[in-house]
């Protein structure tokens, strides 16, 4: 890990949350990197570090104001025409600089709990009567129960390495797949890493498009060294 590759991450990571660098501890919660890695070594303070990767002191991180969150997940499930699914907060916020990270979401709580806090903001708000019903809906029992059988199912999302190329999908059973794709392939293929998640669809479409330079054919992509490793760093997602 060197200057550079810790130079990237903090850009990345920023860019993920909204333009805003993370804070130290939750930089290494999300990519692994330790302090030991950079402090006394390449930056005497972390402020020096976001300063190199482009970043101002005083454009540190502080939280989101929830009436903001609520306001901006109220829009995009008007968008929509019902509230989104973690997969889609993800894929907004890699598209829209201005929209908050998934991870500033999960400060309101699950989907559920998200509606809740949503709906009471918006009955208190003329105007906002299409978004309580959307909350409504959500908090019934049959339709959650409807929900939680189609959209997030827990699994992994796993790089398999067979020849050159390497291969990011998802799957419930991990040896299972290795096993199919053994049968599918002509070399060997190897399990480099898996990621556990709770949204197997989502994080698959986040490593895809962080590769996407680098795709080749279908899910195989041609990743380097720096590539493998920052995907090993995550155990979960």
């Amino acid at each position: 890990m060197d200057r550079l590759d810790i130079v990237n991450e903090i850009q990345r990571t920023a860019n993920e949350n909204g333009g805003r660098p993370l804070g130290r501890q939750r930089f290494y919660r999300e990519t692994g990197i330790k302090e030991a890695d950079w402090l006394g070594r390449y930056w005497a303070r972390w402020g020096d570090a976001l300063n190199e990767a482009g970043f101002e002191k005083n454009e540190l991180q502080s939280a989101l104001p929830a009436e903001f969150l609520l306001e901006s997940y109220a829009s995009f499930a008007r968008e929509l025409g019902r509230l989104p699914v973690e997969a889609e907060l993800r894929m907004r916020a890699r598209g829209d600089k201005s929209f908050p990270s998934h991870g500033a979401f999960a400060r309101l709580g699950s989907k559920q709990k998200r509606a809740g806090r949503l709906r009471e903001y918006c009955s208190q708000r003329p105007g906002y009567e299409d978004i309580v019903r959307m909350c409504d809906a959500v908090e019934s029992p049959h339709r959650r129960e409807r929900q939680e059988s189609t959209e997030v199912d827990s699994g992994f999302v796993y790089l398999i390495r067979s020849g050159h190329y390497f291969k990011i999908g998802r799957t419930n059973a991990v040896r299972r797949r290795e096993r199919e794709l053994a049968l599918q392939l002509p070399e060997r293929a190897d399990t480099v890493h898996v990621i556990r998640t709770d949204d197997p669809v989502g994080i698959e479409a986040y490593w895809h498009a962080r590769f996407g330079s680098k795709r080749k054919n279908g899910e195989w992509f041609d990743l380097a060294t720096s590539d493998v490793n920052a995907f090993k760093r995550r155990k979960f997602m």
